[in-house]
Formats: C-alpha cells, sequence, structure tokens
C-alpha cells in the first residue's frame, strides 16, 4: 500500500527541518549589544543590535528604531528590507553613519560578550552586550 499526503502537508513538514543558520543561532540569540566602536573609534552615540527573533535584527539607532532580515548562514551576515522610523534629532547624521555601516557589513564573529562585523573593506563595529 502507498501512502501519499497531499501538498499542502508536506511544505511545512519540510519548513519545519530547516534549522536558524544566523547569527542568532550562534551565540547572539535573545541578545542586545550597544555599539561601542565604529572603525576603530569610540561611537558617542547610543545604537543597539537586538537578535531576539531568528532571522531578523532590530534595535534603536541614535534617532529611531530599526528593523531588517538577517538570514544569512553563520558567520556571514547580510541584512535586507532594512526599515525605520522616521523621527528627527540632532543625531541623524550619526544615525546615517551607523545604519549605512551596519548596511555594509558582511561578516560576524561572536566571542563571549564581544559582537564584531566585518565588511571587506575593512571596516569594523564592534558591540557589547
Amino acid at each position: 500500500m502507498r501512502l501519499s499526503l497531499p501538498l499542502f502537508w508536506v511544505i511545512p513538514l519540510l519548513s519545519g527541518c530547516v534549522a536558524d543558520e544566523s547569527l542568532s543561532a550562534y551565540g547572539g540569540a535573545g541578545q542586545s549589544w550597544v555599539l561601542k566602536e565604529l572603525d576603530q573609534a569610540t561611537y558617542g552615540e547610543m545604537a543597539t543590535l537586538n537578535l531576539t527573533t531568528p532571522g531578523e535584527i532590530s534595535g534603536q539607532a541614535p534617532c529611531n528604531s530599526y528593523r531588517a532580515q538577517q538570514t544569512a548562514p553563520y558567520p556571514w551576515f547580510e541584512i535586507k528590507a532594512l526599515a525605520t522610523t522616521r523621527k528627527a534629532c540632532p543625531a541623524l547624521e550619526q544615525e546615517r553613519t551607523y545604519l549605512n555601516a551596519l548596511q555594509s557589513m558582511s561578516e560576524a564573529e561572536i566571542a563571549g560578550d564581544v559582537l564584531i562585523l566585518r565588511n571587506d573593506s575593512g571596516q569594523e563595529m564592534i558591540f557589547t552586550r
């Protein structure tokens, strides 16, 4: 006797087998990180990066909150569909610098309480828990 499942049952079963391979699954899950350095200089504003949902990042830039998709397998880092709120504040230029740098990162490393994001151009962002 041959058993066959309708296609609408098979797809959810297979999708449940896919594990999270993003940064969240490798020591970052449920963590909030604070930016300390950008390109080897102390970052003077408050900016956070949250890894609370698999495949997603969120946080607070100097003026606005943001959210994006991040599904690249660790140690790679790539964000897509970045969305921010649109509040004005005196630190908009620092926020633009932060978000542009974040979007340009391509590699991640978690070492204890430190998260390092890098790109091929030599830029680096250092976050702590």
